[in-house]
């Protein structure tokens, strides 16, 4: 393992652990001491790396409260509080999507299909930008406070970087900001169609962040909302087991492939 504090390859593995069971190395050229996690986001935790990404995973994916999970960790012999939780949650789910942006850039379809939906952050309504491709897969989301054409500028701009390419087709509901915006940012040549019954398969596609955000009775603050939303939205599309739309998979298979993803994540 290489010295976080030199960067030297030459470092020799000491035979004391921590106290959660992690390796110790010493550096023969800056006489430093480090373990598995020294120089990582997850260095000083008093939990082990599994066990808090794990809070963090089911946070994201399953109707739990804070307290939930702490109740949940209590019966297995993990003692935290729900504010643990919430640290945890702010710290690492922004890593957990950044990673899985990365690992689908280039994979989404050339026909987008984009919409914004409600959601209430500190007792006002704000909007949560979406797109999902032909197949389904995400395309990207971005909370704003405004519906407007600034917003949607800045969501095309970034659903662009997100995915590394243009798209031939995009599909919206006809909001006035909608056709200055594509052409603007993605070019004239970008076929921009409008109709909400042909969007009604991400109409459908709301219901995942909708189902999950009503047991938290909103958010108190926009930051919160839009690293929840995102971490949400990348892990969700992460776990999907079908590759197109109406695609059909046994249970087995669904089962098969949540163990393989949970694994690699």
């Amino acid at each position: 393992m290489n010295c976080p504090h030199c960067a030297a390859t030459t470092t020799k593995n000491r035979a004391k652990k921590t106290k959660l069971g992690y390796a110790t190395f010493s550096c023969p050229h800056c006489h430093c001491a480090f373990n598995e996690r020294t120089g990582t986001p997850f260095n000083y935790l008093e939990f082990p790396t599994d066990i808090v990404l794990l809070v963090v995973f089911w946070r994201l994916r399953y109707k739990l409260s804070l307290r939930d999970l702490a109740e949940m960790f209590l019966a297995r012999g993990f003692i935290f509080t729900h504010e643990a939780v919430r640290d945890w949650e702010a710290r690492f789910a922004p890593l957990i999507a950044e990673q899985l942006r990365i690992k689908r850039h280039g994979k989404a379809g050339r026909s987008w299909h984009v919409d914004e939906t409600y959601l209430k952050v500190h007792g006002k309504w704000c909007y949560l930008y979406r797109a999902i491709d032909q197949d389904g897969k995400l395309v990207d989301s971005m909370l704003s406070e405004k519906r407007n054409m600034e917003a949607a500028k800045c969501f095309f701009r970034q659903a662009v970087d997100v995915v590394g390419h243009i798209p031939e087709q995009v599909t919206t509901d006809g909001h006035s900001s909608y056709p200055r915006a594509i052409r603007e940012i993605m070019g004239s040549d970008v076929v921009h169609r409008t109709s909400k019954y042909l969007n009604n398969r991400l109409e459908q596609d709301h219901r995942g962040i909708k189902q999950r955000y009503y047991p938290m009775r909103g958010f108190g603050t926009v930051e919160g909302a839009a690293r929840f939303c995102c971490a949400f939205d990348e892990l969700r599309n992460y776990l999907r087991p079908r590759r197109t739309m109406g695609e059909a998979v046994s249970l087995l298979e669904q089962r098969q492939v949540f163990l393989q993803r949970l694994a690699a994540l």
